[in-house]
């Protein structure tokens, strides 16, 4: 007799769904589809020297130390390079601030099990990132949803969000994903002092951050609110109302799976606790060798190259859409990050387009999946990091042809 199955599994399962994403990419495994559609690195810019270097040099000097078990907070001299690099960006942190995660996407799950009680509020932005909504979906969160443009959040909507009393805001300001918009230092200070006012904390999602290819750069969510606590509270060590994320997947590989979380030391503590019940610590010969290819100022050095290949790419794919896309369609121009939004006339449904877009041999994400409460079928995330700029060219213009079609047919919607 087989065992009923459905009636074993716990009640935050019926939260979980499989990601879009992951779903799509099995459709594009296929070597001759051009896909725009996954949030990839480019494989190109991945230090495989450095980090062969590095793998034999953590052996010889640390071997033992890097092959043993460790402390759950994670590898010392790690964090402390860290403190240092936050530092230049105007947050002081010590490494009692900073645990170190199998990726980013695990600080968002052990976020939600110290904070999310079913049926708690988090503010959002509209469109957001899918990963979090995924990791929160399963703790049974609701969300308040924010409407942002190229500018990012707006802030004229969040006021009255806070009145309902949410556990905390979630926002990603730099080259968001999915959207690309950056959160403009008008709108930080507006959200740091909205924020404090109503006492809600405030998850600040930062992978993407250094990179930059056009303007300047903006301090963190989490610098800001630095500087207003400083102001008035004679300074000090990080304590502030900010919880912020951020990854050498993007600076260095995301194979590694490493990631950090910068939090007041209370808030450290707890996610310490949390991280103990899930995997003990982070794998400790991952952390030296992050620690051996990013010491001595290899990163930024490592990170002008990733700037100027992503900044190509994007340059590029901007250029063919002006070029070729139908005049209904609209994007955003991303500064920075690896991704820009398309926005289809409201009657157009993006995964419809996407089912002739794949016959054509190419992909991309539809938006609705973004949007935690509905909306956004007539949107799509295109990925322009991953794909050179040969293949960027082609695959534009196929997703152009298709566009054009399913405009001209009435088809999509």
């Amino acid at each position: 007799m087989q065992t009923p199955w459905e009636y074993r599994y716990a009640h935050r399962i019926q939260k979980m769904g499989s990601s879009v994403i992951r779903e799509l990419l099995k459709l594009t495994e296929q070597p001759d589809i051009i896909s725009f559609a996954g949030g990839l690195p480019a494989p190109e810019v991945f230090p495989v020297k450095e980090f062969q270097d590095a793998c034999n040099q953590v052996l010889s000097d640390h071997g033992a130390q890097a092959l043993q078990y460790s402390t759950t907070e994670g590898y010392l001299p790690l964090r402390e390079m860290i403190t240092r690099h936050s530092e230049r960006f105007g947050v002081k942190v010590s490494a009692e601030n900073i645990l170190i995660t199998s990726g980013s996407q695990q600080a968002l799950d052990f976020i939600g099990r110290l904070f999310i009680n079913r049926g708690d509020y988090i503010v959002v932005e509209s469109p957001t990132y899918l990963g979090a909504l995924q990791a929160w979906n399963a703790y049974g969160a609701q969300y308040i949803s924010i409407p942002s443009d190229e500018d990012g959040m707006i802030m004229d909507h969040l006021e009255e969000a806070l009145r309902i009393g949410p556990k905390f805001i979630y926002i990603l300001p730099n080259f968001q994903n999915p959207s690309g918009s950056t959160l403009s230092l008008e709108r930080r200070k507006r959200l740091v002092i909205l924020a404090d006012q109503y006492g809600v904390p405030i998850v600040e999602d930062d992978p993407y951050g250094q990179l930059r290819y056009d303007g300047e750069h903006i301090p963190s969510v989490a610098t800001l609110d630095s500087r207003y606590r400083y102001d008035n509270n004679d300074g000090g060590e990080y304590t502030g109302n900010v919880i912020y994320l951020s990854t050498f997947s993007k600076l260095l590989a995301p194979g590694l799976r490493l990631a950090w979380v910068i939090a007041p030391p209370q808030v450290i503590r707890k996610l310490v606790m949390t991280k103990q019940a899930a995997d003990l610590h982070t794998s400790s010969f991952n952390q030296h060798v992050a620690y051996q290819v990013g010491k001595g100022g290899f990163l930024d050095e490592h990170v002008k190259v990733i700037r100027a290949t992503y900044k190509e790419r994007r340059d590029v794919m901007l250029e063919l859409m002006d070029e070729l896309f139908p005049r209904e369609v609209q994007w955003t121009k991303p500064q920075g990050g690896m991704f820009l939004w398309g926005i289809l006339p409201e009657h157009v449904d993006a995964a419809e387009v996407l089912k002739v877009a794949v016959q054509r041999k190419v992909a991309f994400v539809p938006g609705a999946a973004f949007h935690p409460n509905g909306g956004g079928a007539n949107t799509m995330r295109i990925n322009f990091s991953f794909s050179n700029p040969e293949n960027i060219r082609e695959g534009i213009s196929r997703l152009a042809l298709t566009l054009k079609e399913a405009l001209k047919n009435g088809k999509g919607g």
